[in-house]
């Protein structure tokens, strides 16, 4: 698929600091973020963005590169990357009730926001790692608990995390059995769409601005079936998430947009929300819950990483190519504390990139960017802008203005200040 339809031009006049317009003026003009979410998760950068990077030691409990090198690692992150997935699994958000990780997960929101980065909380609500102190409360008390925790999330973080992935894993809530929890007793009490409708009204009506995701990785007919059961209950859903851990080997270019035009008829925007491709042997395809393989040591390999990188750009050009799909969120950027420990990150663990680093890094900020580049304006102070929809800055004689590339903008004004 083509990605031209992520291009625009606009014609923009350029104003001088009195108003004027600049004719016969050379303007740099130069892209300084898309449009399109290319995200990654950032739960190795929280103990950076708090100071906590003193001694030895792992990031987090999901997730979890260790804490040395993280200056270097972030580095590589903002090199590629622009929008940030941070953690909210309960049970480690406040393994003691009453307690929540809020400040912490508030500095490192601020950390990635004042950078430039859009941050999203994930998740809201959850079966898996709900805290164990919830299990074995009565229904009607998990589920105010859980009303509350969503209220006081989405309040505390409003205006640094506005998008939220607001339910997990809907479709094998109710008849989840790896482990007890609170979540799934209430689940099948109450049935998945009043799950939804929990999670999303509480969300919707604290931050009414934010953007709110239906995510899971069962993405058989029972997804369909759920969301066309939450869309006719006239639940507000602002875009469907798509979990697509790769783990067992690369879907292929015709099976993932096979997948997500099923997802698109639902004309909701899509967001692949988790993904990974593995840089070392994969998974046995007898393997029904990724979980469930546990082995010593799942080492990246030169031909695997070779893999990796022809499947990193032939996903991206694909699923860019889409115009249904708004956000694709790698699961990962180190193979340090990797989840599964499998080689799945696009950095080894030595910190050292991998080909499919650098791969993907030239679809992102060399094909699809406009770098500086000197465009003169004419008579009128006019000139065109073309690249792929985002921010943009335009500097001359030392001033600069930023405009916004969007469908809708053929025509612009930039005042330099």
């Amino acid at each position: 698929m083509s990605v031209e339809h992520r291009r625009g031009t606009s014609a923009v006049t350029v104003l001088g600091a009195d108003g004027v317009p600049l004719a016969d003026t050379d303007v740099t003009v130069e892209q300084k973020r898309h449009a399109f979410a290319f995200g990654n998760i950032g739960f190795d950068f929280i103990p950076l963005a708090n100071a906590e990077t003193d001694g030895e030691g792992r990031s987090s409990a999901f997730g979890a590169a260790s804490v040395e090198g993280l200056a270097e690692l972030s580095e590589l992150w903002f090199d590629v990357f622009n929008t940030a997935t941070l953690p909210f699994y309960w049970r480690g958000f406040e393994p003691v009730e009453g307690s929540p990780d809020t400040d912490r997960l508030l500095t490192a929101a601020r950390w990635f926001a004042d950078r430039g980065v859009t941050v999203k909380g994930h998740p809201l609500t959850w079966h898996t790692l709900a805290p164990e102190w919830l299990t074995e409360r009565p229904l009607d008390e998990i589920e105010k608990l859980q009303r509350e925790r969503i209220r006081r999330e989405v309040s505390n973080f409003a205006g640094v995390i506005d998008t939220w992935d607001a339910i997990n894993e809907t479709v094998i809530m109710p008849v989840f059995t790896a482990e007890r929890n609170g979540i799934s007793r209430l689940a099948r009490s109450i049935g998945r769409i009043p799950m939804v409708r929990l999670a999303f009204e509480e969300a919707r009506q604290t931050n009414p601005a934010a953007t709110l995701i239906l995510n899971d990785f069962d993405l058989s007919s029972a997804y369909e079936c759920l969301i066309e059961g939450v869309l006719e209950a006239g639940i507000h859903v602002d875009a469907i998430g798509l979990q697509t851990h790769m783990h067992q080997g690369y879907w292929g270019e015709e099976e993932m947009l096979a997948m997500v035009d099923r997802f698109a008829r639902y004309r909701l925007p899509l967001h692949l929300t988790e993904t990974t491709l593995v840089s070392g042997h994969l998974m046995p395809p007898e393997i029904i819950d990724l979980n469930d393989y546990q082995i010593p040591s799942w080492p990246s390999t030169p031909e695997g990483e070779a893999r990796q990188a022809d499947e990193i750009e032939r996903h991206y050009r694909s699923l860019v190519g889409h115009p249904a799909v708004q956000a694709i969120n790698y699961w990962g950027l180190t193979d340090d504390g990797a989840w599964l420990g499998a080689p799945g990150g696009l950095v080894r663990s030595d910190g050292t990139p991998k080909p499919s680093y650098d791969v993907l890094k030239a679809l992102v900020k060399e094909e699809w960017w406009v770098p500086p580049t000197v465009v003169r304006t004419d008579a009128q102070g006019q000139l065109t802008v073309t690249g792929f929809f985002g921010d943009y800055e335009l500097s001359a004689h030392g001033r600069t203005a930023r405009i916004e590339l969007t469908p809708d903008s053929d025509t612009g004004r930039a005042q330099l200040g």
